[in-house]
């Protein structure tokens, strides 16, 4: 079962991949999104569906750091409501608290200190922490 893992956010989405056996996601590409003119990066993200032959979605959710949910929660949902409708694939979804500072430092950690650089991947990055928080999760939970 292949699934593709996204960081939504309001400029852009990251988007990772998971192994067809579930065990590593890898970074794969940013697809930039305007809401504004509504473009939520459906024809990117289709051709990613078919190429990877993908089985679902894994979002995550961008929860305040006591737990609670705020506006980009509701986003993030809202979008997982249109990847159902568009692709009648399921979505899950999973806690991204801190990816975003966890993919900085992972990046800073493995030598990459040029911002420009970082902001490229810093979303695929925070799509893969995603997408392995919920890998992992499922295998725990399967093992159990």
């Amino acid at each position: 079962m292949r699934l593709l893992g996204l960081d939504v956010g309001s400029k852009t989405i990251g988007v990772a991949v998971s192994d067809e056996l579930g065990y590593t996601a890898q970074k794969v590409t940013t697809i930039p999104i305007d809401e504004d003119r509504f473009n939520f990066g459906m024809r990117p993200l289709k051709k990613l569906v078919r190429s990877y032959q993908a089985d679902g979605f894994v979002l995550g959710l961008p929860k305040n750091m006591d737990g609670s949910e705020g506006p980009s929660v509701a986003r993030s949902k809202a979008y997982g409501q249109r990847l159902v409708a568009k692709f009648g694939l399921p979505v899950s979804y999973v806690d991204e608290r801190l990816t975003t500072v966890e993919s900085r430092r992972i990046l800073v950690d493995a030598g990459v200190h040029d911002r420009k650089e970082r902001k490229q991947v810093i979303d695929q990055m925070a799509a893969m922490l995603i997408l392995q928080t919920y890998l992992d999760l499922q295998r725990k939970d399967n093992d159990g």
